[in-house]
């Protein structure tokens, strides 16, 4: 019976373990930059192990999976494949358990999962942990053909070896890759804040109501005070919180927003604090919580009304303390976080009824802000309107350019239930319908075309009907033509003399629309 072939420097012509030691440690002598030694590495791996394939990948602890850093012998598109989860396959158990593991033929192994298709016959495979300390940051395997004289056992403690010769290396590695993802996260997040950067002036209103929002924008933004925001939905709260955060020493730090209504309870916490790996079913590694993303910067609660009581306690101590622990852990996380909340309901009702704390209530009203219903800011309306008609006008490639005289008066009397979202929402249907340059009343809601909405009697005839139309085309089209009769008329395709007389008729001072 042959004897097994033995990686020893004592059998001249086979595997040399202590030749392969040396030249890597030659290797990192020079540099710990893994992308210039990780392919020498990968090259004297093949050579005095006699492999066919040699991989190295690095354990990703945002995504929880290992992929392939670099392997030889395998393409770029095979490389590309080399993605598993713990527990996965060879790799992944190797890489959740910590311990090595040898697979003497890979045809016969359901483990071997060859996913980068890299098999073309029987073979043998190793893959071993690569630690830093007691954790896994890699691992390191080799594939060759199969040879049953082969010391299986020691090829892998000289793999092992190896594995912790490059640990340094590939923790840093996996430090830069890290680091480099979370730079890449916070880019996002900010290239996602400045697409619609808020600030006062990007608020449309020049009400009085309005501008004593402005007033108490300007009066909290230089502080770090807790600020509870107030008003029907649809006012734009969030607007507020923003332009708050925006005009602060904090402007450059993360605008994090959070929709309590929007979380279900039994996610809520884990939403606001994170969790740890293990902390409950389906979670599978460790994830940070909105307080920890805002560090540095704003947390925007919205809707804070809809949180359960049994999150209201765990809030109150952030609130206070400026401390919680994540899910499942007991490691005290310290935060430097301005909190704004936002709510549609009245809170201190809510507190007298024992629905919500009011010890959280008093820690959130530290600065109130009261956000005006649209019915009670009128005179900001049209700005309004004629904001969200130029948006959606270029929006949608039209060029739609007003508000007709009879739409106006009709967004003027109604009452606006849903505030400046359902203005807005208007504006954008009306849009869509209109097929001209104008906005007319047919291109408006059936909400607003009734006589609760418009104030016009519904007991009109015909002709009072007509002539009220009429009368509104013509007046439209001396708007445009900035009361040159002349061009009003073309515009309506009829004659000047026609058109005169419409306007003798009608009683319209073609004048005041001159200029």
């Amino acid at each position: 019976m042959a004897a097994k072939q033995k990686i020893s420097v004592t059998q001249p012509g086979k595997v040399d373990g202590t030749l392969l030691f040396l030249e890597i440690a030659q290797i990192l002598e020079k540099t710990l930059d893994m992308e210039r030694i990780v392919n020498p590495i990968m090259e004297c791996i093949s050579k005095h192990l006699l492999a066919r394939h040699a991989t190295m990948t690095i354990f990703n602890r945002a995504t929880n999976e290992v992929q392939i850093e670099a392997a030889l012998g395998l393409t770029p598109q095979q490389t590309s494949r080399g993605r598993y989860k713990l527990g996965e396959g060879v790799t992944g158990k190797v890489a959740q358990s910590g311990d090595p593991m040898i697979i003497k033929k890979t045809l016969e192994s359901p483990l071997y999962l060859n996913r980068t298709e890299r098999a073309t016959g029987e073979m043998s495979f190793i893959c071993v942990p690569i630690k830093a300390g007691k954790n896994v940051i890699g691992t390191l395997s080799v594939d060759r053909d199969y040879d049953d004289t082969t010391d299986l056992n020691s090829l892998s403690d000289a793999l092992q070896i190896v594995a912790s010769l490059v640990a340094q290396a590939a923790e840093i590695r996996r430090q830069a890759q890290e680091n480099s993802h979370k730079l890449e996260e916070e880019n996002q997040l900010l290239r996602e804040q400045l697409k619609d950067r808020f600030r006062p002036s990007n608020i449309i209103g020049t009400s009085h109501e309005m501008q004593e929002v402005y007033d108490q924008i300007a009066q909290v933004s230089s502080s770090a005070t807790s600020v509870l925001i107030q008003g029907e939905t649809g006012t734009g709260k969030e607007l507020v919180a923003a332009a708050i955060h925006y005009n602060s020493d904090r402007s450059d730090k993360p605008f994090v927003k959070a929709h309590c209504a929007a979380l279900p309870e039994n996610i809520i916490e884990s939403e606001l604090f994170g969790h740890v790996k293990g902390a409950f079913t389906g979670a599978t590694g460790d994830r940070k919580g909105r307080f920890e993303l805002a560090d540095g910067g704003t947390l925007f609660l919205d809707e804070i009304g809809e949180i359960p009581p049994s999150i209201q306690i765990k809030l109150l101590r952030v609130v206070q303390e400026r401390e919680f622990e994540r899910v499942g852990d007991v490691k005290t996380i310290k935060v430097n976080v301005r909190l704004i909340a936002a709510t549609n309901k009245d809170l201190q009702a809510m507190s007298a009824e024992g629905k919500f704390r009011e010890d959280l209530f008093y820690r959130l009203n530290v600065f109130p802000i009261f956000v005006p219903p649209l019915h009670k800011r009128k005179s900001d309306i049209l700005l309004l309107a004629d904001h969200f008609l130029e948006k959606y006008s270029r929006d949608s490639g039209k060029d739609v350019r007003r508000l007709s005289s009879e739409v106006i008066d009709m967004l003027y009397s109604y009452h606006w239930p849903g505030n400046v979202r359902e203005l807005e929402n208007m504006v954008e249907r009306a849009v869509l319908l209109t097929e001209g340059d104008v906005v007319y009343p047919h291109h408006l809601p059936p909400t607003l075309q009734t006589a609760e909405a418009t104030g016009r009697r519904p007991e009109s005839s015909l002709k009072e009907s007509v002539d009220s139309f009429e009368r509104d085309l013509i007046v439209d089209a001396l708007k445009s033509t900035r009361g040159n009769m002349a061009s009003a008329a073309r515009s309506l395709k009829t004659t000047q003399r026609i058109f005169g007389y419409k306007v003798h008729k009608y009683g319209i001072d073609a004048k005041k629309y001159v200029g």
